[in-house]
């Protein structure tokens, strides 16, 4: 499925998503992986929580059309921003893994009223001195995919990210983490968890950095 959005400083942008299920909307947020990554979770959530469950394609990636205005994680949270207005998904809940995640706290500072909660799953996106996020992009990405994702996610973190989670209203947030991260460590995700007032940490043994291929 497309649609077309507007979104603010980016203009036109054509959004691919695939939709499962009825009810509560989702809005799922895949990371480095692609949309296929995140598809036996929404499968899960569809069938068994009575979830109207949205998956888009970030733009540019899997051979769908990018703007050239759209370069950054903060446009990606513009562009599903207005992707809400577009498909009614008022009061969602927010979910997204890896960079997904980083996406998702990035769209709830941006649209939080709009939101009914946020759930991060090894998120990247914060800077944790101690614990750093593994640059996974290394030198020069060789696919097309990885060369806009290293655009878009460049470090893996925004060193202004953090202090902004801090200052500001989220929504009801849930961080989980995967024991045997080996990208983002589980103490990456408690400072994750402490830096979003309210937020609840929940780690997961026994599954690494993609518990929703792990064990969706």
């Amino acid at each position: 499925m497309k649609a077309t959005v507007i979104a603010e400083g980016i203009g036109r942008v054509d959004v691919s998503f695939s939709e499962r299920g009825a009810g509560q909307p989702v809005l799922l947020l895949h990371g480095g992986g692609g949309p296929a990554s995140v598809t036996p979770w929404a499968e899960v959530l569809a069938a068994k929580t009575r979830a109207r469950v949205v998956t888009p394609t970030h733009p540019g990636l899997v051979r769908t059309p990018r703007p050239e205005a759209l370069t950054s994680v903060g446009g990606l949270a513009r562009v599903y921003a207005a992707l809400i207005d577009k498909l009614d998904l008022d009061g969602a809940s927010v979910m997204g893994h890896s960079i997904g995640g980083w996406i998702a706290v990035e769209l709830g500072l941006l649209a939080g009223s709009r939101i009914s909660s946020l759930v991060l799953l090894d998120a990247v996106g914060i800077e944790v001195p101690d614990h750093p996020a593994e640059d996974v992009f290394g030198g020069t990405p060789a696919t097309q995919d990885a060369r806009v994702l290293k655009m878009y996610a460049g470090t893996m973190m925004d060193p202004s990210l953090r202090p902004r989670l801090s200052r500001s209203a989220v929504p009801p947030t849930l961080v989980v983490w995967g024991d045997d991260d080996g990208v983002v460590d589980h103490e990456y995700g408690r400072a994750y968890a402490r830096a979003i007032s309210g937020a609840e940490f929940r780690v997961l043994r026994g599954v690494g950095h993609s518990p929703q291929m792990e064990a969706p």
